[in-house]
């Protein structure tokens, strides 16, 4: 499997959502991605990629997209 995929499933599975779900999301957009929904998906995305975020990261991750970026930084490429 390969990061990219790792990346959706993190997102699928933490939101019960689809892939065709995945393109624009943003912090907020669906219920589920609500304060606490975010920190189950940080927290799943520490897990799938062995990384420890930092806050400013953490709070960072605004939407899907983002979170891309912010696992360059910590050398996951997607």
């Amino acid at each position: 499997m390969t990061n990219l995929e790792k990346y959706n499933q993190v997102f699928c599975e933490t939101f019960e959502i689809t892939n065709e779900q995945l393109a624009g999301l943003k912090y907020q957009d669906i219920q589920a991605w609500d304060s606490v929904g975010h920190m189950s998906l940080v927290a799943a995305i520490e897990d799938t990629f062995d990384i420890m975020m930092e806050t400013d990261d953490i709070i960072d991750l605004s939407s899907y997209e983002k979170g891309k970026e912010i696992l360059k930084k910590y050398d996951v490429e997607i």
